[in-house]
């Protein structure tokens, strides 16, 4: 665990939304011709077997949506009764609903983090509280208040990549306390073992989840919410009606099958391969990676971070910039681990820019 000199906790109400953009996502730095480096979606073709249960269901829209087979299948691959699995359309979806459904007094925060649940407490009108943690980004979890009833944090965190003990998340969970675990890119680590998505015997406990990133599915949205039958019942009822196509349900039921997760593991584990790549080269470049990254993307400190973020547009790669997230600022990049070959293409154009020292 990181010592308290290497954490910073700041539980002010004070911390105004604006002064972060936390509407801004990786998808606004991408233009026509760039190599993207800024969102965290998988690009390669979906497999045969799930791009034919997508085009039945496409075939086959006349019928409303039904969530049962997937939930089924959701709930089977996380040892959880049906009752307990909520689909959604993505992973944000989730947070709108929590944010809407459930009667909090005080909302606290672990960033850097994802962003659009802050957005979506703020919007509900919620009061929010952050904890910042300091670099490498470990948690502590002594720096969380103890009167917070909502506590919000990302496991592998966006845009930190650190992934933390299960335990340690574990340790926050109480009677009367609610603890939503983002675990949007849980499997982008092989194995996925830190994750809670299949724990019941902790109070409070939710799991948001995506198949998103591994699976390049930002466009067709679908995700899923964990937790008791009860929180799942509230939020169940803040959805409109059918929110998740049947598209999007097909690809949900089959992505939750032995076969998807075990081709999940076999792409977490060529990720890893690439992500040690990505950070040899930086290092070599000498601009070394922060934390220890464990997800889809790195994240690195450098002063005048924005002017290279700019350069390297020019030079055709877009990257994340850091000042969007609370905890970050402008000398601060994310990108995105891509194949060997775009790495080297990255780290040609990131030395002709005037990144490398």
């Amino acid at each position: 665990m990181a010592s308290r000199e290497r954490l910073v906790a700041l539980p002010e109400r004070s911390l105004a939304a604006d002064a972060v953009d936390l509407s801004h996502h990786g998808d606004t730095e991408l233009a026509p011709g760039l190599v993207d480096l800024a969102v965290n979606v998988r690009h390669e073709p979906a497999p045969g077997w799930l791009a034919d249960a997508v085009r039945a269901a496409v075939d086959d829209l006349a019928h409303y949506p039904d969530p049962g087979p997937a939930r089924g299948a959701v709930a089977a691959r996380h040892g959880r009764p049906e009752s307990e699995v909520l689909l959604t359309a993505g992973a944000a979806e989730a947070f709108v609903l929590l944010a809407r459904a459930l009667p909090v007094h005080r909302a606290v925060l672990v960033h850097p983090q994802f962003t659009e649940p802050e957005a979506a407490l703020r919007s509900a009108g919620h009061r929010v509280d952050r904890v910042l943690l300091a670099p490498p980004f470990e948690l502590a979890p002594e720096l969380v208040p103890d009167d917070a009833d909502l506590v919000m944090i990302g496991n592998p965190t966006n845009p930190t990549s650190v992934l933390h003990p299960a335990e340690t998340i574990a340790g926050l969970c109480r009677p009367g306390r609610i603890v939503v675990v983002d675990e949007a890119f849980a499997d982008t680590v092989p194995g996925e073992p830190e994750s809670l998505a299949g724990r019941r015997d902790l109070p409070g406990l939710v799991v948001i989840r995506s198949f998103t990133k591994t699976w390049g599915l930002a466009g067709l949205r679908v995700g899923y919410l964990l937790g008791a039958a009860d929180v799942v019942a509230r939020c169940a009822a803040a959805q409109p009606l059918w929110p998740v196509s049947s598209p999007a349900l097909a690809a949900a039921r089959v992505l939750a099958e032995p076969r998807a997760v075990a081709a999940e593991r076999r792409i977490a584990e060529q990720l890893d391969t690439d992500r040690r790549y990505l950070m040899a080269r930086l290092a070599a470049a000498e601009l070394p990676v922060v934390g220890v990254p464990r997800s889809r993307f790195v994240l690195v400190h450098r002063p005048g971070a924005d002017r290279l973020r700019e350069a390297l547009r020019s030079a055709g790669y877009a990257v994340r910039r850091g000042d969007t997230f609370p905890g970050l600022g402008p000398d601060w990049l994310r990108i995105t681990v891509r194949d060997a070959g775009t790495t080297d293409g990255f780290v040609a154009a990131l030395a002709a820019a005037g990144g490398a020292r």
